[in-house]
């Protein structure tokens, strides 16, 4: 366990028939609706995961950690979260979500892509009016596991400062600021270990009719249906405004920039 009071461990199991795409399997924790973040406001979230063994290492759709907009009853359309920690190939990588922006450039199937500094690698999803950005990811990552990442924008800025920590190097500790703004003015920060991983600015979440207003965070294992076992364990979930509560160790960015305090 990460801390002495002991560790939280779920699991998912073969629920789903595999071809069933709206099916999923998950054993998630979701925060209590009475104490949801404001959409428009930034918060620091830390949490500790360790992956079981063993670790997945197929191709396939794998989340352990989601931060959403709420979505009404009238809202229309599938809207994926503004921030997920994902699992691709035994890989941990970040994606942030937004409405559909405007690329750069895009590039051809098998072509190796190459953005200028700071701007986001994304994945244009027009059918659902969102884009999908990669914004950090391990070290071992290579550019087939982005593929579908084939296009530029700077609509999205991410500037990067490590990766992030393999599945199977124990605990993970993770301290993340989030603030949606899908006018331009959002931001994302990422720590992993006390480490600086990523600062994401930009369009950040969505602004659809019928979503609602506030943001909510859910942990655990996420999976589209899938035989056999997969099980995490949670420890030391802390939320605040303030980044020298979540950050236990390390420099607090200055956010002056997205309007909050970093102590």
């Amino acid at each position: 366990m990460h801390s002495p009071s002991g560790a939280l461990k779920l699991s998912v199991v073969p629920l789903c028939d595999p071809a069933d795409e709206d099916c999923s399997e998950r054993a998630e924790i979701w925060d209590d609706p009475k104490n949801r973040v404001p959409y428009d406001r930034g918060a620091w979230f830390g949490f500790a995961v360790k992956f079981a063994d063993p670790i997945p290492t197929d191709d396939h759709r794998y989340l352990i950690a989601q931060w959403k907009r709420e979505i009404g009853p009238d809202a229309k359309g599938d809207f994926s979260p503004f921030l997920a920690l994902r699992l691709k190939k035994g890989k941990l990588f970040a994606t942030v979500e937004t409405n559909l922006v405007k690329a750069t450039k895009e590039f051809a199937d098998g072509e190796v892509v190459k953005c200028e500094p700071g701007q986001a690698q994304v994945w244009l999803r027009p059918d659902t009016n969102q884009t999908r950005a990669l914004v950090a990811t391990n070290p071992d990552w290579e550019p087939s596991d982005g593929a579908t990442y084939n296009a530029c924008t700077d609509d999205i800025r991410v500037a990067t400062y490590g990766d992030l920590p393999a599945p199977s190097s124990g605990w993970i500790d993770f301290a993340i600021y989030t603030k949606p703004g899908p006018d331009g003015s959002g931001r994302i920060e990422i720590f992993a270990n006390d480490k600086r991983v990523a600062s994401v600015t930009g369009h950040i979440g969505h602004d659809d009719a019928g979503l609602g207003p506030y943001q909510y965070f859910k942990f655990g294992p996420y999976r589209a249906g899938h035989p056999g076992v997969w099980t995490l364990y949670y420890d030391d979930f802390r939320r605040s405004g303030k980044c020298s509560d979540v950050l236990r160790s390390g420099e607090c960015p200055s956010m002056q920039a997205a309007g909050g305090a970093a102590q």
